[in-house]
């Protein structure tokens, strides 16, 4: 991928980058709207009207990417991204998998969050602090004003919804079932950690009047959550109404699960069709009998061991007043990584 001219890249993209909106990360500040492969014409049209605000969609991609692959950094499969960034996963987006749906479900949450931050900060001409927290209201503890800056998850949530979901409206087939009931697990997913934060005013820190307002968890928190739904994930197929699913198996999804429509592949080997990277030195832990255990993420093929040193803070110290100091030391350490196939 990486000898192909820049323009035959873009064009394989728009063949396979189901989520093609995902391009916009590899353009940052720089987005062109025309530049996008394979939006359609209502992204397209959100992206004009609305510039600064897929500039910030750009560059929060990062932030949902890096959450997909700490959930998965001990896992055969560990959301890695391709050499070249314009399809980010290659052809693993043709698949219907468990994946696909996590990733799915992650990159929509991943909007919410960064466009719900992004009016908070004030970074958006089109939305601030959510208007609605006004006068008083009251929780457990008694009554409270509002005040601060409660985060406008709601107004992301709607803008993510009307981008990130068009191109699946434009064709109802059960893929387009499968990543709508996803992209919006995924916004319920930030809604779901919202919390009341306050502070107390009041003589001696009495608390006699608090001033109150929502805002979002960190993003670890959804990424925990849906890394839940993954391993609950149902599988499913489409209704004889094309409307909605049926499940493969006893339990019915619910609306806050994640849905996938085939099985995934074992991710063992480099696989181009499939979207498998395989595990050819990934490092494995050797003790280990989980998903990370050399056994587990080899798939059998053994695994080679290499002495590296690393350095450490060693003989560290408290000096009054206030500092720890700490020297560097040098450690041996071996390091497993798993043979490449034969």
């Amino acid at each position: 991928m990486n000898l192909l001219p820049g323009g035959i890249c873009v064009y394989l993209c728009a063949a396979i980058c189901d989520a093609s909106w995902w391009y916009m990360g590899t353009l940052g500040s720089q987005v062109m709207c025309d530049n996008i492969p394979g939006l359609v014409n209502k992204q397209r049209q959100l992206c004009r009207q609305h510039p600064k605000v897929m500039q910030a969609i750009g560059a929060g991609m990062g932030d949902w990417i890096s959450e997909c692959q700490h959930q998965f950094r001990n896992h055969r499969w560990n959301c890695n991204t391709t050499a070249r960034e314009h399809n980010l996963f290659g052809r693993l987006l043709l698949r219907s998998s468990r994946e696909v749906a996590f990733m799915y479900a992650i990159s929509s949450a991943g909007v919410v969050h960064t466009l719900a931050r992004a009016c908070s900060r004030g970074e958006l001409d089109s939305c601030s602090c959510d208007p609605r927290k006004t006068g008083s209201s009251r929780d457990a503890r008694g009554s409270f004003d509002w005040g601060g800056c409660s985060d406008h998850v709601e107004h992301a949530a709607r803008f993510s919804q009307g981008f990130v979901d068009a191109k699946e409206r434009k064709g109802r087939d059960a893929r387009a079932l499968m990543n709508l009931h996803n992209n919006r697990a995924g916004r319920k997913a930030v809604k779901r950690f919202m919390t009341l934060e306050c502070k107390c005013h009041g003589v001696s820190g009495s608390c006699s009047v608090r001033t109150c307002w929502l805002a979002m968890a960190d993003f670890r928190r959804t990424g925990d959550q849906l890394r839940r739904r993954y391993n609950a994930a149902a599988q499913v197929s489409v209704n004889q109404y094309g409307t909605g699913f049926t499940a493969a198996h006893a339990r019915r999804p619910g609306g806050n699960d994640l849905v996938y429509l085939e099985d995934s592949p074992d991710y063992c080997v480099w696989d181009p069709e499939s979207g498998s990277m395989g595990t050819g030195g990934r490092v494995c832990n050797r003790t280990s009998r989980g998903a990370n255990g050399c056994e587990v993420m080899c798939c059998g093929r053994g695994y080679d061991t290499s002495r590296v040193s690393r350095s450490t803070k060693c003989e560290c110290k408290f000096h009054w007043c206030c500092a720890v100091r700490c020297s560097d030391c040098q450690q041996q350490v071996d390091v497993h990584t798993c043979k490449d196939q034969t």
